[in-house]
């Protein structure tokens, strides 16, 4: 028998991890589906800028693991189990060739999901700060009476800012092409870079960012254009590519990589950590295929009458009133996402003290009708506006939470 595991050992560990992606079918297509070309093009850097290395990166990428895995056991989050799973990868092609690469691990990271989610939740701060930015810069050149949220008003016109110019494609695009960059060098230089020059370039890219929507901002508000059109997206590129593009390839010349090809003559294949973090991934992926209990309505306040709701799936119940609108929905159902998906315009959004609670409130317009919405996340009775706090609240005390979200007309 042991003969027999010796001689397939290699085919039954590809069977394995075969099987147990098989398993995760659907929190692969989830991930592949939220940026697939990103996740190909970083896998195929990993692969192609790899390099041999001193560093025990299989004691990172299982601490890595392990944490994710926890967090996604508790919570159910996809995201973070798609992100392990991609881990586990990198894991097994380092404990096979003892290459790794970290600019590549980097883009990985960037690529997943889970970024995605934590950028949305600043989308709506990233814009209007980028705004009332160009707003300082143009009321001296231009005849801008005031700013409200995304909106510029001038001689009584209103120009809005759309929701694509917050820049997370661009943003990740910069960085990919960034990481191109650094790998292209190192082969050139049949050298590579240490942490402290891929990090400072990683930095020198987001403040790239940072000033091409900003000009991309100025030059749509001058132009007087907002909406979807090939003027709109034209301007876009050109900004990437004046203000962020060409400077990277200029930068790049001033970054050179001076580290050596590192002979490792130790290093030796272990199996036993693959093994371990199999199981955990194993564990995890049969909880997260478990049906979840949310809770939506345990507990809720009485004022909100559940009999005149209706489940619009299983993370959203909805009541209408002829004077408000009310959904009950899971906390990853942020209102300021879903009203934009479905057409809203978000002019304005701040915390309002309630009491001596803290909720959210924002404006918004949609075919010249304006609505207010005002929404919460809940938890044991109490109010919250942090995302973060009360994802952390239920992943230690494992209560159910919720997000409250009313919404009527102006």
């Amino acid at each position: 028998m042991n003969n027999l595991f010796s001689e397939y050992k290699i085919g039954i560990g590809i069977l394995a991890i075969c099987c147990l992606f098989a398993i995760n079918y659907n929190v692969i297509l989830f991930g592949l589906d939220n940026d697939f070309f990103g996740i190909v093009f970083s896998a195929l850097l990993f692969v192609f800028g790899s390099r041999k290395t001193n560093f025990k990166i299989n004691y990172l990428l299982i601490a890595l693991i392990f944490i994710f895995e926890f967090v996604s056991y508790r919570l159910h989050t996809q995201s973070l189990h798609f992100l392990s799973l991609i881990l586990f990868l990198c894991l097994i092609f380092y404990s096979f060739t003892g290459k790794f690469s970290f600019v590549a691990f980097i883009c990985i990271l960037l690529f997943s999901t889970i970024f995605n989610k934590f950028f949305e939740h600043l989308t709506s701060e990233i814009k209007q700060g980028l705004c009332y930015a160009v707003f300082l810069t143009l009321k001296n050149f231009m005849a801008l009476d005031r700013i409200e949220g995304v909106n510029f008003y001038s001689n009584n016109a209103k120009i809005t800012i759309d929701t694509a110019c917050m820049g997370l494609s661009m943003f990740k695009t910069g960085l990919l092409t960034g990481a191109i960059l650094l790998t292209l060098e190192e082969k050139k230089q049949q050298k590579y870079f240490g942490i402290i020059p891929i990090v400072a370039f990683c930095f020198i890219v987001i403040v790239l960012n940072v000033i091409s929507n900003y000009f991309r901002i100025v030059t749509l508000v001058i132009l007087g254009c907002t909406q979807e059109n090939t003027l709109h997206h034209l301007v876009g590129l050109l900004c990437f590519g004046m203000y962020q593009i060409l400077p990277m390839v200029f930068i790049i010349r001033y970054f050179k990589p001076k580290i050596n090809e590192i002979e490792v003559t130790n290093f030796q294949f272990k199996r036993i950590p693959i093994i371990l973090t199999f199981g955990v991934l194993f564990l995890t992926s049969m909880e997260v295929k478990s049906l979840q209990k949310n809770d939506l309505l345990k507990n809720l306040n009485p004022k909100y009458n559940v009999k005149n709701g209706m489940w619009v799936n299983d993370e959203v119940f909805k009541i209408s009133t002829p004077n408000k609108l009310i959904y009950i929905k899971t906390p990853s159902h942020k209102p300021l996402i879903c009203w934009t998906g479905n057409g809203y315009t978000i002019t304005e959004s701040k915390e309002i003290l309630i009491g001596n609670e803290k909720i959210w409130y924002n404006k918004m317009e949609k075919n010249n009708i304006q609505y207010q919405s005002i929404w919460w996340y809940e938890c044991r009775e109490k109010k919250y506006t942090s995302f973060l706090e009360v994802m952390c609240m239920k992943l230690i005390y494992n209560k159910p939470i919720r997000l409250v979200n009313e919404t009527n007309k102006i």
